[in-house]
C-alpha cells in the first residue's frame, strides 16, 4: 500500500479576502484545521502545511515554512513539495488550498485511492483542486510553479496522464474569495 500525504498551500495573504486565509473562521472551524482535517478524513497522512503571511499552531499538521510566500502560490507548492519528498517513504500526495470550505473527506478518498500518478478532483466535469500527484512529478511541477501559477501548465502539458475524479455529488471545489 502506497502512502499518500497530503498537503495545504496556507502561505498567501489573502488580498481580495482582506487578508490571510488560513486563520479564519467557517461554521466555527479555521479554514487550516478544516483543510488538515478534511486531508486526514480522506486517508492522507502526514500533513503539511505551508505557511507565510500567517504563521500559527496547527494541530495534527506540519507546518513548513515559506519565506518567498509573497512571490506567489508557486513558491509555496515548490517548498511544500520538497519537505514532503523529504520524508523519503511517501508515494503521493494530494495537493488543496487552504480556501475550499466545501471540500470533504469523501472527495479526498476518492482522490487517494485512484492508482493515477496525476489525478485532479472533477466537479460536474470540470478539474479543480485537489490534485494529486506522484513523487515522479515532484519536480516537473515544481519547475514551472512560479508566481501565482501552482500545477496548472504542468497539468496541461501531461493532460493525456491527468485522471479526473468526480467528486461534484460529495463536495464543492468553491473557493473562498470574499468574507463571509
Amino acid at each position: 500500500m502506497s502512502t499518500v500525504a497530503g498537503l495545504v498551500l496556507a502561505a498567501g495573504e489573502g488580498r481580495r479576502f482582506g487578508g490571510p486565509k488560513a486563520p479564519v473562521l467557517v461554521d466555527g472551524e479555521r479554514l487550516v484545521d478544516r483543510a488538515v482535517r478534511v486531508l486526514r478524513e480522506g486517508g492522507c497522512a502526514p500533513v503539511y502545511v505551508v505557511v507565510g503571511a500567517w504563521v500559527g499552531e496547527i494541530p495534527g499538521a506540519v507546518a513548513v515554512s515559506n519565506p518567498q510566500w509573497p512571490e506567489g502560490m508557486g513558491s509555496s507548492l515548490r517548498v511544500g513539495l520538497e519537505a514532503v519528498a523529504a520524508i523519503g517513504d511517501v508515494d503521493r500526495v494530494v495537493v488543496t488550498l487552504v480556501d475550499l470550505p466545501g471540500l470533504t473527506g469523501d472527495a479526498v478518498a476518492r482522490l487517494a485511492a485512484s492508482p493515477a500518478r496525476i489525478a485532479a478532483a472533477a466537479y460536474h466535469g470540470e478539474r479543480g483542486h485537489p490534485v494529486m500527484l506522484g513523487v515522479e512529478h515532484f519536480g516537473g511541477v515544481a519547475d514551472v510553479a512560479r508566481g501565482d501559477a501552482g500545477a496548472r501548465d504542468y497539468l496541461r502539458a501531461h493532460a493525456d496522464e491527468v485522471q479526473l475524479i468526480e467528486v461534484g455529488d460529495v463536495a464543492s471545489g468553491e473557493d473562498l474569495d470574499t468574507p463571509r
